[in-house]
């Protein structure tokens, strides 16, 4: 009995073992892959990846950054991404303040047009925004081939306003009167009361803005016309055209355009779990 016990025990973890190791691979062996095709020093043939680099080499990455320039469209994508994602976080705590804790007519109404732009694929709007963009009302101006162009789009998205009016709408109004009794602003209140407690959708937000708009294809592709004006994500469109490109040097300056989704989110983790794991309670 002891012995049964015993061998059902290291059934138990082997089979475990076993299943860690085949997740292991399938997640976590393309990416290995990837990245020791891009440091490979051989010729490869398109499509082709190899577990472990021959010949290895920092050539292809140094051909991607000085020859590819791939450092100025990477510049871009951080320039748009830093301030997109700064605005968009900010105006979307604001909408779901506003949306959360006041009460005033059309509130329903406000939540549900807001929702509604998430049914809205990129291609549908891609159009009317380049007009828009192209003359922007009132100040007849036009924002295209500027990096301005591709950022106030980005500034709103329903998703981030969604998720932080539902945790916002968790915070105990006690909590509030209480701030508001002690004579605090609505400043005060929204700064020191409210972001403190929803800190973890803060961090799902920025993950999920970040990857969003590092992510963008369409939106820099119908405002910028001017390569210098590229992202990474246009940038690698245009260099897997070419077919004259090496393809250890593409999957470098692919592996190059990953590295900051994936810092982002190590960095944030934590944030990113609980706000993950806080709102599967709360639903």
């Amino acid at each position: 009995m002891h012995d049964g016990f015993s061998w059902s025990k290291w059934s138990a973890a082997i089979a475990r073992w076993c299943f860690y190791a085949l997740l292991l691979v399938v997640f976590v062996g393309p990416f290995w892959a990837f990245a020791m095709t891009a440091f490979s020093g051989v010729t490869l043939q398109p499509g082709e990846l190899v577990f472990w680099p021959k010949s290895p080499t920092l050539a292809n990455f140094h051909y991607a950054w000085f020859k590819t320039r791939v450092w100025r469209f990477l510049l871009n994508s951080m320039l748009i991404v830093t301030f997109g994602l700064i605005l968009q976080v900010s105006i979307s705590a604001l909408a779901a303040y506003a949306l959360a804790r006041k009460k005033f007519v059309g509130s329903a109404l406000v939540s549900m047009l807001i929702l509604s732009t998430m049914m809205l694929p990129e291609e549908v709007i891609a159009i009317p925004l380049y007009l828009v963009l192209g003359n922007i009302p009132l100040f007849k101006v036009s924002l295209l081939n500027t990096h301005l162009g591709m950022i106030l789009p980005l500034i709103g998205w329903a998703f981030s306003i969604f998720m932080l009016t539902e945790f916002m709408k968790k915070v105990p109004l006690e909590l509030e009167e209480a701030a508001r009794m002690d004579g605090a602003s609505e400043w005060q209140i929204f700064w020191m009361v409210i972001l403190p407690l929803i800190k973890p959708a803060l961090g799902t937000v920025t993950v999920f803005g970040f990857i969003m708009i590092w992510d963008q294809y369409l939106l820099p592709l119908i405002v910028a016309n001017r390569e210098d004006l590229y992202t990474l994500p246009v940038a690698l469109a245009s260099v897997r055209a070419d077919e004259a490109m090496p393809p250890a040097v593409f999957v470098a300056i692919t592996l190059i355009a990953m590295l900051p989704s994936i810092l982002i989110y190590l960095a944030m983790q934590k944030a990113f779990n609980r706000g993950l794991l806080a709102g599967a309670v709360k639903g």
